[in-house]
């Protein structure tokens, strides 16, 4: 079943995996310059410069509550919604989000892109609603 609380929880796990993408891309510059020997030791080292980062690790607890919030809201929504409305709007996010860090800057078709996301999302939001209401 598909509730307007299920769409608006998608949308909220699209906005936290969008939103940290950015950041998390910034905090783990440097991590090329992790040098060891063996690659187990490249791993530790690895690992230890992710997790001691905070620029890396804050973003990346956010992304993961979204990811847990997006497992909560599976449990009540038609998987044919939940996947189309989180990932492509997280893409939608991800470029504006970009944008405003300075990454690049978002070209008309980009825009045009975002639109038809928002509109093919609204669209899919739509008809899974009026089902739901017309049963």
């Amino acid at each position: 079943m598909v509730t307007i609380e299920s769409v608006i929880y998608l949308c909220l796990v699209a906005l936290l995996w969008g939103v940290t993408v950015p950041f998390i891309k910034k905090g783990a510059q440097g991590l090329e310059d992790v040098k060891a020997t063996s690659i187990y030791g490249q791993f530790i080292k690895e690992l230890v410069f992710l997790l001691t980062s905070l620029r890396y690790a804050v973003p990346f607890f956010f992304n993961q509550c979204g990811s847990v919030l997006y497992f909560l809201t599976l449990q009540n929504t038609d998987i044919s919604l939940a996947v189309p409305v989180s990932n492509s709007l997280s893409f939608v996010f991800t470029a504006i989000t970009g944008w405003f860090l300075g990454e690049k800057k978002v070209q008309r078709n980009e825009y045009l892109g975002m639109m038809l996301v928002l509109c093919g999302t609204m669209l899919c939001c739509w008809d899974k609603l009026n089902k739901t209401v017309d049963l």
